[in-house]
């Protein structure tokens, strides 16, 4: 039997990054493949935001190569879009019309039927088919998300880059976050980068988590999971995974090699 192998859409490869005089990354080299959701899991500082920067072609790297889908971080903008910690979205736009300022932004007026359209479809997709009409000052910390997550996808990305985005929202609303955001990567197949330093909420999420050092950052581990969805974080399997990475983490965090 002829095993599918997935194509390399992002190349991170011996990549040296330096600001005010300070080594943020020392040689970092990482992969990942197309329609992968790949969690970039560190302790804080690690420059794990830093890294969707340089791919999004908003830093500058001082050696090393990054490519995106084989392009250069310039070129391939086109090919991706953001889901920050905070919604950002505009007071003065509804639901609908935050999903379309991605669309006006990228693409202009044109097609403006048919991309409300789809920014109703996507609404609906991230549970806010009710919704479309509200302001965002009347709109919950998780369905501001929501939106957000609407209006990324609405430009139709190849590639989206998550920076904790569910990182400002209590418990209960961040558990529920996590499941949707897994089945609409699901029903999309998009690949998703996901920076976080959650552990569980790693775990929970991602096909691959790669695991960084303290500055100057390097990759320490770089490991599948393989357990199905929705996964169970009581599991055994889940809990042999937590607990090395839990060791691993406090190495990494008083810089003692395991």
């Amino acid at each position: 039997m002829k095993i599918e192998t997935k194509e390399v859409v992002i190349d991170f490869r011996d990549v040296v990054v330096e600001l005010g005089g300070q080594k943020i990354y020392d040689r970092l080299s990482f992969q990942v493949k197309k329609g992968e959701f790949v969690c970039l899991l560190g302790p804080s500082g690690c420059g794990k935001s830093t890294s969707l920067r340089v791919m999004g072609g908003l830093l500058p790297i001082a050696a090393g190569t990054v490519r995106i889908m084989g392009l250069s971080p310039s070129v391939a903008w086109s090919r991706i879009a953001y889901v920050f910690q905070s919604p950002r979205l505009v007071s003065w736009r509804n639901a609908l019309g935050n999903v379309l300022l991605g669309t006006e932004l990228r693409f202009g007026s044109k097609n403006k039927k048919a991309r409300e359209q789809k920014a109703l479809e996507l609404l609906s997709l991230v549970g806010l088919s009710k919704d479309v009409h509200k302001y965002p000052s009347i709109l919950s910390g998780g369905e501001r998300q929501r939106v957000s997550i609407a209006r990324a996808l609405a430009v139709d990305p190849e590639i989206i880059f998550m920076d904790e985005p569910f990182s400002a929202l209590d418990p209960t609303t961040r558990k529920k976050m996590r499941s949707e955001i897994e089945q609409i990567w699901q029903k999309t197949g998009k690949t998703i980068v996901f920076v976080t330093h959650d552990i569980e909420e790693a775990l929970q999420l991602a096909d691959r988590i790669i695991l960084l050092t303290k500055k100057p950052t390097s990759v320490k581990e770089d490991f599948p999971l393989e357990e199905a969805r929705p996964r169970d974080l009581s599991s055994s399997t889940l809990a042999v995974h937590r607990d090395r990475l839990l060791e691993t983490f406090k190495a990494i965090e008083s810089c003692i090699e395991t």
